[in-house]
């Protein structure tokens, strides 16, 4: 048996230094053998050292995905490339993008791309919702509003052929499948409160292109059950769109980062 604590949206950049050790004392208190964190963890001028004041106290397996807030004040590439090698150099530290299916136990594994809201649920067109994206991350301000819609949608194709490409091998040799990402990849799991996000929040707030695989690979895969861990939306959800797919959506709030919750595996 493997315990795997999940925490989403933790935001240390909101954090004074006395609430960032106060959330590295409750990932020790938990006692797992293992974390996994869901995206929106910090911002780029900061995210390395506060990956690393968390790998430092506990001192066990991190494996992360990163959320739009995590390049904000940088670019796409620059904060890859310095997640690419720290996952390569660390001892804790796993950017799931850059390493593939890992095994947890001889029953589960572990795997996870940061994905994004692609732009194709909803109407990405006409919404008035302006994320902070469109102005802090490098990538972004060089689309401008013109070429913002088709790198909305490479971000999220990008995220649909890593999973196309490394999904399959995940169910064809473990029982339980843990997968991270940012984005909720279904409509019916992005939630504020109890509603579904409508046109406006939609196309910001889920990856359909992520979901249609999803939707796809798993119903050929019958005996394999796959566990999506998510947020962005500071939401709960908690759904069972497929017998073999579960898609959790973790709750926060700013300033307060907390655990959602531990996982155990066979």
């Amino acid at each position: 048996m493997i315990n795997l604590a999940w925490a989403t949206d933790i935001h240390l950049d909101h954090c004074d230094e006395a609430g960032v050790l106060a959330f590295c004392e409750q990932l020790k208190a938990s006692q797992a053998d293992a974390f996994c964190l869901t995206g929106d963890l910090s911002e780029a001028p900061t995210i390395k050292a506060h990956l690393e004041q968390l790998a430092a106290a506990v001192q066990k397996p991190v494996y992360f995905i990163l959320g739009n807030h995590d390049y904000y004040h940088g670019s796409l590439a620059t904060v890859r490339s310095e997640m690419t090698d720290l996952s390569q150099n660390s001892p804790w530290l796993r950017w799931m993008p850059a390493t593939g299916v890992i095994q947890l136990s001889e029953q589960s594994c572990i795997l996870g791309h940061d994905c994004w809201g692609d732009g194709r649920n909803g109407d990405v067109i006409k919404t008035w919702v302006k994320l902070k994206d469109f102005r802090l991350i490098e990538e972004f301000v060089e689309a401008g509003e013109k070429g913002r819609v088709a790198l909305l949608n490479q971000l999220g194709d990008q995220g649909a052929e890593y999973l196309r490409q490394h999904l399959p091998q995940a169910l064809a040799r473990y029982q339980q499948v843990i997968l991270l990402m940012h984005m909720p990849p279904l409509r019916e799991a992005c939630l504020y409160g109890t509603e579904i996000a409508d046109d406006n929040w939609a196309p910001h707030f889920t990856c359909k292109a992520v979901g249609d695989v999803l939707l796809d690979l798993l119903p050929q895969y019958p005996d394999s059950q796959v566990t999506v861990l998510a947020g962005h939306t500071h939401n709960i959800c908690d759904i069972k769109p497929l017998p073999n797919l579960r898609i959790c959506v973790g709750a926060a709030e700013y300033g307060q980062p907390v655990l959602a919750s531990v996982i155990e595996l066979p």
